[in-house]
């Protein structure tokens, strides 16, 4: 990703305004981010310039895989994230065998017990895996977590940088799917959940190779892609991962 402009280390954001109830204005608003300011602190200050009241709007990403890095800032855009409870389980279940999820899902909870053993450690706080469902608009759409890779023996074994953070995800509302919705989500969750929690500098996804749709995400969010290995898969054997990488110092600032 080339985004250097003006001196050296700098990158230049462009920010677009989306309004709930009209329609959006065609500018597109630029500032530069200079080095250590990091990117969404770059755009909210672009944002400040034109709403500086934004209370009812949520800074997004739109691409940060090029030059300009592209953020949009969404009025009512309503996504939120709650901690997940037992009676979410028989959504989580329900979205997990969905048909554009199940070909990814390399967990074993695809039935309401498995999922009660699986998760219940981590809905009693005994577990330091952190898991949240996605709300759009109040309503229950999908599933995310984030951990610390060292808290993972298995993980340590793979290409991950042992002090960064992992992160796994889904929209499991079909309805919610291919709007462009994975990308505003995922933007959401670092900002507003993960980057706030942590101090260390990377977080780690790892996507099936064949998953172009999540990877491309991943593209969109600034992550690098990285080394293919083999991560395991109950009773399957092994499903081929891309490790990707995103640096949450040039995202979000120092930590």
């Amino acid at each position: 990703m080339s985004t250097e402009v003006g001196g050296p280390g700098e990158v230049t954001v462009e920010l677009r305004i989306e309004p709930f109830a009209a329609p959006a204005p065609p500018a597109r608003h630029r500032g530069t981010c200079a080095p250590g300011q990091g990117w969404y602190a770059a755009a909210r200050a672009v944002a400040a310039e034109r709403l500086p009241d934004q209370a009812r709007w949520q800074l997004l990403a739109e691409d940060l895989g090029g030059d300009p890095l592209r953020f949009v800032l969404v009025e009512l855009a309503g996504l939120a994230f709650r901690p997940l409870t037992t009676g979410d389980l028989g959504d989580l279940v329900r979205w997990q065998r969905a048909r554009h999820v199940a070909p990814w899902w390399r967990a074993t909870s695809v039935d309401l017990d498995a999922a009660r053993e699986r998760y219940a450690p981590a809905i009693a706080g005994e577990d330091p895996t952190r898991h949240w469902i996605v709300e759009c608009h109040g309503r229950s759409i999908g599933w995310v977590q984030d951990y610390r890779i060292a808290d993972h023996p298995d993980w340590t074994l793979t290409t991950a940088p042992q002090d960064a953070v992992g992160i796994d995800y889904l929209i499991g509302e079909p309805a919610h799917v291919g709007g462009g919705l994975g990308t505003r989500m995922l933007s959401a969750y670092l900002s507003e959940v993960v980057a706030p929690a942590y101090d260390t500098g990377t977080v780690f996804a790892a996507p099936d190779h064949r998953n172009t749709a999540s990877l491309r995400v991943l593209d969109k969010l600034g992550f690098a892609r990285g080394t293919w290995f083999d991560c395991p898969v109950p009773g399957e054997g092994a499903s081929t991962v891309i490790g990707c990488t995103l640096d949450l110092v040039a995202a979000f600032g120092p930590r």
